[in-house]
């Protein structure tokens, strides 16, 4: 077999929502369609992927430098011995020469490839995505209910405490029982009446966390830390600069709710440098890396195994980016659950459009891949079209 095609085009996340950091106003992201001659129930394999929210598109840097690549390669180059593509070796393809380092804007568009390639890879196998990840990775282990959460809890100037209120209470209806929320754009006070808000719905501390985006230094992040120590919330989320580990390992020593981070942090060596430095406690702190942001979920993959062997438990992950991809993986690899996006982010975030959530926990699409063909408005208005160009 081989690659036909590649498309790629920009698309829009436009909302008048903000975190601590950004607003959403201009927000893109790349989508990548890859077109083999394979063919499966009469139709072409075609694998699709696209990037988290909260980047941008990088256009250029797949136009000019990594699809050129992929086409170029001799067919044979990127698969493996059944004839399939390789995810290992198609990435070594668009990783050639590249100098280490740089991990920024680079890996979105990789992420986006590998997506793409790995979608391919189950369609080409006629499995849903998280049963080929346990193949490959878990010994054939999945867990077929996943705990997931919803992002959301933004800053927005016409909602206010009652429509935050309304939100989370929106998130219960639908059967979720942790959710998320955003801190760090206000001061201290009106952030703690929002928590406080939302805890009138969420029933507990347990089933909030909060988010402060990066968006809040080291003295403010201790502040908030001892603000917030009575609730018992289930974590404190990218308290401060995702780089900035020895801020990390201080706070960890004086903050009772549990930290977690790391879905700004794009390759190996930075995962393994913040289990190393950043002094997060392996019993109660999570590990959030994107998989469509960090070169792809092949390098997601590489991150959890180096956790393994750093003495982390699986269930402290908890993949960043409110998409199917973080579904396949948390089920295929057997982690502590994922996020979601039922609301923001349309029509990329969430999950299929027949998907049940009951007590906060949802299975795995049994389409083939990842199964972005789930979600009507998606294939048909944005991934179908770029698929014929």
């Amino acid at each position: 077999m081989r690659i036909t095609a590649i498309h790629e085009t920009t698309a829009a996340l436009s909302s008048t929502m903000r975190n601590a950091t950004i607003d959403f106003s201009k927000m893109t992201l790349s989508v990548v369609a890859i077109v083999t001659d394979a063919v499966r129930d009469g139709r072409p394999v075609i694998g699709y992927g696209f990037n988290s929210n909260g980047r941008y598109a990088q256009g250029g840097v797949l136009r000019e430098r990594l699809i050129p690549r992929l086409l170029e390669a001799a067919p044979d180059s990127l698969l493996d011995a059944e004839g399939h593509l390789d995810p290992a070796r198609c990435r070594a393809v668009v990783m050639k020469n590249e100098k280490p380092g740089g991990h920024g804007e680079r890996a979105f568009a990789v992420g986006a490839l590998d997506c793409a390639i790995w979608d391919a890879v189950g369609k080409l196998e006629e499995k849903p995505l998280y049963r080929v990840f346990a193949e490959r990775f878990n010994d054939g282990q999945f867990d077929a209910q996943v705990p997931v959460y919803p992002g959301g809890g933004y800053y927005d100037p016409i909602k206010g405490l009652d429509g935050l209120r309304a939100e989370m209470q929106g998130y219960r209806d639908a059967g979720y029982t942790l959710m998320k929320m955003k801190i760090g754009g206000a001061a201290i006070p009106d952030d703690m009446k929002r928590i406080e808000a939302a805890l009138d719905v969420a029933g507990g501390g347990a089933n909030l966390a909060v988010d402060s985006n990066a968006g809040i230094n080291l003295p403010t992040a201790l502040e908030y830390a001892g603000a917030m120590a009575d609730y018992g919330l289930a974590w404190f989320e990218e308290p401060l600069d995702p780089l900035d580990y020895a801020g990390h390992a201080e706070l960890a020593t004086a903050c009772a709710t549990p930290i977690a981070t790391g879905e700004n942090l794009f390759s190996l060596i930075d995962a393994e440098n913040l289990l190393r430095y950043a002094g997060l406690r392996r019993d109660k702190d999570w590990l959030q890396f994107d998989p469509s942001l960090c070169y792809g979920p092949s390098v997601f993959v590489e991150m959890v195994k180096r956790a393994d062997e750093m003495g982390w438990s699986r269930k402290r992950h908890g993949p960043h980016g409110g998409q199917q991809l973080g579904l396949h993986l948390a089920a295929g690899l057997q982690l502590g659950g994922t996020e979601t996006y039922p609301l923001v982010f349309q029509p990329f975030g969430g999950f299929g459009d027949d998907t049940q959530i009951a007590d906060g926990l949802v299975a795995p699409p049994e389409a083939p891949g990842i199964g972005v063909e789930t979600k009507a408005e998606l294939y048909n208005n944005v991934l179908k079209p770029l698929s014929e160009g």
